[in-house]
């Protein structure tokens, strides 16, 4: 059986929300997290923030994969 964790998680926290910024993290939230690198923010239309991690504990920041329909 597959693990739906993060499905049912962007379900309950994702859906139907709108991107409303695009920015890096800030020192002072890289320092409040732990981490020693920077990732990307997306900003949601609800104040959540989404930034990728190197792993699902959240050790550092990690990269952000997409594909657009054209696929460029």
């Amino acid at each position: 059986m597959e693990n739906n964790y993060w499905v049912k998680y962007g379900k309950k926290h994702l859906k139907g929300r709108t991107i409303v910024d695009v920015r890096y993290l800030t020192n002072q939230e890289i320092k409040g997290i732990g981490w020693n690198k920077k990732s990307i923010v997306l900003e949601l239309s609800d104040g959540s923030l989404l930034f990728p991690s190197r792993d699902d504990e959240g050790n550092d920041a990690g990269a952000l994969f997409g594909q657009s329909p054209d696929n460029k």
